[in-house]
């Protein structure tokens, strides 16, 4: 992890840009350090042996609870009672995505990798401004901040973030004025993405019902009956279960995919060095060439081989326009696609499978059975996992029961299907250009709310310089140093004897605020 420039120095080069954006701030406004408006307080390393789903003890928030309202995780060993989170507590992750969150579960326990943000005077910081502000420069940090793997915060970068000082009264005309036009875009956002998860039950269905012979018409056609099940009788698999599969309308019958195709064959992936980006003789397709609604996308990240390697080293894995692709090795598997005519030849790595269809089979009725959650589900019972990765053996996709219907049925169904599927594509990219519209609309109104564009600025509000000078005075005053955190948990608090959530002049925020719009 290498943070190239700190808080201060990214905000200081956004503004010399002249496109500040989120780190903007109004010319009558000050800054301040987080610091010195708020306590940080690091979460502790409790030890994972204590660890629970049963209910035992305290939730213990964790990085993958910020933005939750509870956590899945409890805790049921010592704590010091400075590291209980309660309702209405800033809490933020700093570990991949540096979110910020109000807490809104029940009194839990602040893990490491978590820390707390107590603003110290309402008086003279308003906590919903900050939830509002934090987000931006965090994403600020995070985009420059460099990782092998997962980007790490600092609470001492935390600390120097210069947050933009406004009059507090005028803090909260900009709160009241977000809250008031957010409110709205989120329920409209939120519409948006109740929309978008219906796009792959609805894909799943046309999938399914086309596969197995049900009507795509409406809902209440039956998959036909016992005397068509099945030509698998006088075959045996160790992987599947022949005589489980579902009945079939008259005249479909399961075949084995090895039956019905003229080969099947996986790739292979020559060294390095005869592998060329960008431009060659042969493409050579890989996993990320196919896509999830069943296309080759060679403009992905195109890689070719020379014809002397595709007819010699990777004869094997040479396919052709019409061979449907599917990959064996994930998560996630299932990308089928046929090979476009964009070139006579193509060649294939190791984690892509080939299928050549027989004259009983249309590519296209291949293509689509494939993709099949039915079809696809009884691949995945297959795959062995290592380290995180699913493969399927070569061996099992010659196996794979296919259902087969007469030719004609084929071509009319892998065309209602596509008029189907195209309907969906079409949906799915309006509700990615929504909402990638309410994101900039979003982006928007924050970007006028911290220029001081959103409200108007009023002359009987206390001067910005007057407000950080008081609290700079008040920080003298107090004598305010760094609290030195134990390291090892002393007293035990009881779960049942937690105290209640401290009184505060400033109501928690109703709603988090993250980096990105959730979709």
């Amino acid at each position: 992890m290498a943070l190239t420039l700190s808080p201060v120095e990214l905000v200081a080069a956004a503004e010399r840009s002249g496109s500040p954006g989120l780190l903007a701030h109004h010319e009558t406004w000050e800054r301040v350090p987080l610091g010195e408006i708020a306590d940080v307080l690091n979460g502790f390393p409790f030890k994972s042996h204590a660890f629970n789903h049963d209910n035992d003890g305290i939730p213990l928030i964790r990085i993958r609870d910020v933005g939750r309202d509870a956590s899945q995780t409890y805790y049921s060993g010592d704590y010091e009672s400075q590291y209980l989170v309660q309702a209405g507590d800033m809490i933020l992750g700093m570990d991949g995505e540096f979110r910020v969150a109000i807490w809104h579960g029940p009194p839990a326990l602040l893990n490491q990798r978590v820390c707390k943000i107590s603003i110290r005077n309402p008086r003279n910081y308003d906590l919903r401004f900050l939830l509002y502000v934090l987000p931006g420069y965090l994403d600020a940090i995070g985009a420059a901040t460099s990782s092998v793997t997962v980007k790490h915060l600092s609470s001492r970068s935390v600390q120097q973030i210069p947050l933009p000082l406004p009059p507090l009264s005028e803090q909260l005309r900009i709160v009241e004025a977000l809250d008031d036009h957010l409110s709205r875009l989120d329920a409209a956002t939120e519409a948006v993405a109740g929309a978008k998860r219906r796009i792959k039950p609805f894909v799943t269905s046309v999938l399914d019902r086309a596969a197995l012979g049900i009507s795509l018409a409406n809902h209440s056609g039956q998959a036909g009956v016992e005397g068509s099940r099945r030509l698998l009788s006088g075959f045996s698999s160790k992987r599947f279960d022949y005589d489980a599969l579902p009945h079939l309308p008259e005249g479909w019958f399961w075949r084995r995919s090895s039956d019905v195709c003229e080969f099947i064959s996986s790739g292979s992936t020559p060294k390095a060095h005869l592998m060329h980006p960008g431009s060659g003789e042969i493409p050579f397709l890989k996993v990320y060439n196919i896509t999830q609604d069943g296309r080759v996308d060679f403009t992905n990240k195109p890689t070719y081989i020379d014809r002397e390697t595709h007819n010699d080293q990777l004869k094997r894995s040479r396919v052709r326009p019409g061979d449907v692709l599917t990959n064996i090795v994930g998560p996630p598997l299932g990308k089928t696609a046929v090979v476009p005519e964009d070139h006579p030849e193509w060649n294939i790595n190791q984690a892509i499978v080939a299928f050549r269809a027989g004259p009983e089979v249309q590519p296209e009725w291949l293509a689509l059975v494939l993709r099949s959650p039915f079809v696809l589900s009884m691949l995945q019972k297959t795959a062995k996992a290592t380290a995180g990765q699913f493969n399927v053996a070569l061996s099992t996709c010659r196996e794979l029961p296919l259902p087969i219907p007469p030719m004609d049925a084929q071509i009319a169904l892998v065309a209602q299907s596509a008029e189907l599927l195209e309907v969906s594509d079409r949906f799915a990219a309006q509700v990615a250009s929504t909402s990638l519209r309410a994101q900039n609309l979003r982006q928007a109104v924050l970007r006028r709310a911290f220029t001081g564009n959103l409200v108007s600025q009023d002359s009987d509000d206390e001067p910005a310089a007057g407000l950080l000078d008081r609290i700079r005075t008040e920080r003298e005053v107090q004598g305010v140093k760094p609290k030195r955190v134990a390291r090892r948990p002393r007293k035990t608090v009881a779960p049942e004897t937690l105290p209640p959530p401290s009184a505060s002049s400033t109501p928690p925020p109703t709603a988090s605020v993250q980096q990105e719009l959730p979709l």
